[in-house]
């Protein structure tokens, strides 16, 4: 039997900018002393986890010998998310945020130091790789709606919007140069080093956590446990469209298109014949759009469903557009814009979330939009390497494209002919 449903106060009218933000003012959140050192710490982590994750999906096409079991390590690691999300919202609004990351940081730098000795000693085999993604993905359950509530206390309410940006920009950032040093590392020296420099990062960050002042964090009162949290939770975010619609976009993405280094690795490999370096490369090109787009977020005066469901359609119509391009240049420039694109729906819809759920609720609420982006990876990541090894990689690549660009359309049609959302 449920506990007695809790009161919330309405939601605060979704903030907007009311004019042009100038150059100097578009990451005006790094003024908080701790935004600063966590955006630091973050960029720093970041730039090691895409170095990991670039190294470990192609030390496992190497080892195997096929996309499909990149797409299992994928599945691997998100499928704790679909399982357990939840359960790491209701921890993040119960507990402190600060130490909840804490601990996800360390468990996380020793998985990466592990895969580091395997590799360096000649003696990583597939399955221990699977085998760490798994406890990677019970790390993840807690670490991302810890993660993202933890932006509103470094920041508040007034900067939130532009903190999300930030943290969007610095992710981007990363993306750019991990995958590009990765690239270099695996042609040089082997991967076994990018695991290392990402467990070192892993404990930066542990400590930055620490040197945050922590009477100068916005932190909400915890949550007292009841019955029927996580329910009052689903029941909260579906009766608000700006919080169901991009949920459900997201569940979309994430199953179809999100796994796009699955695939690219597939290019990489059998399409274009670039190897470890073009694999990064392509990787660096869709996180230099992505890039764009983060900083483009953070100048938006308006944040709009409109944007969410735009940005999720032109992003599956240019994954399908690019699945047959013969040009190497030109899938190249595809990539990027789609990153610009898959950048713009993910900063929109995760500001939407967070901007209409209140305090008291949201850990929950973010652990349900985290679990259907991420967790719909660890089913798109095996269907779309299977799908690769059965069709072809251009095949699964314009499949994964044109369902997104489907699901956006239909959703626009609906809302733009005055239906109830």
């Amino acid at each position: 039997m449920a506990g007695p449903a809790r009161s919330y106060p309405p939601t605060g009218p979704i903030a907007v900018v009311g004019e042009r933000l100038p150059w100097k003012h578009t990451f005006i959140s790094l003024r908080v002393h701790n935004f600063r050192l966590f955006a630091a710490s973050h960029f720093i982590a970041v730039i090691a986890v895409w170095m990991q994750r670039i190294a470990q999906d192609w030390i496992v096409l190497q080892l195997s010998g096929s996309v499909a079991a990149v797409g299992v390590t994928v599945a691997m690691q998100f499928l704790p998310v679909l399982v357990l999300g939840p359960w790491g919202g209701l921890m993040a609004d119960r507990f402190s945020k600060r130490r909840l990351l804490q601990i996800c940081q360390a468990s996380a730098g020793l998985c990466a130091a592990v895969l580091g000795a395997l590799a360096l000693t000649h003696t990583l085999e597939v399955w221990h790789v699977y085998a760490v993604a798994v406890v990677l993905g019970l790390v993840t359950v807690l670490d991302q709606p810890s993660r993202q509530v933890f932006v509103n206390e470094l920041v508040g309410p007034d900067y939130l919007r532009n903190a999300i940006s930030v943290n969007s920009t610095t992710f981007q950032l990363g993306g750019l140069i991990g995958p590009a040093v990765a690239g270099a590392l695996l042609s040089a020296v082997g991967g076994g080093w990018a695991f290392v420099v990402n467990a070192v990062a892993c404990f930066i960050t542990v400590a930055m956590l620490s040197l945050l002042r922590v009477h100068e964090l916005f932190t909400a009162p915890p949550t007292p446990k009841s019955k029927g949290m996580l329910r009052e939770a689903v029941h909260y975010a579906w009766r608000k469209p700006t919080i169901r619609w991009p949920w459900a976009l997201a569940a979309v993405i994430a199953v179809f298109a999100l796994s796009l280094p699955v695939l690219l690795a597939g290019y990489a490999d059998h399409v274009f014949s670039i190897g470890a370096g073009g694999y990064g490369m392509l990787n660096t090109l869709v996180a230099l759009g992505s890039l764009a787009g983060a900083v483009a977020s953070a100048r938006r005066r308006l944040l709009r469903l409109q944007t969410v469901v735009v940005g999720a359609g032109l992003y599956g119509a240019l994954l399908a557009l690019a699945a047959f391009m013969p040009s190497l240049p030109v899938f190249g420039a595809l990539m990027a814009v789609s990153g610009f694109c898959a950048l713009t729906f993910l900063t929109s819809a995760n500001q939407l979330v967070q901007t209409s759920a209140n305090m008291g609720i949201r850990g929950r609420v973010m652990s349900l939009y985290t679990m259907v982006l991420m967790g719909g990876q660890a089913l798109g990541g095996p269907m779309l390497g299977g799908l690769a090894e059965l069709w072809g990689t251009q095949w699964a690549l314009l499949f994964g494209g044109v369902v997104p660009a489907l699901a956006a359309g239909a959703l626009a049609l609906w809302l733009r002919r005055g239906l109830r959302p």
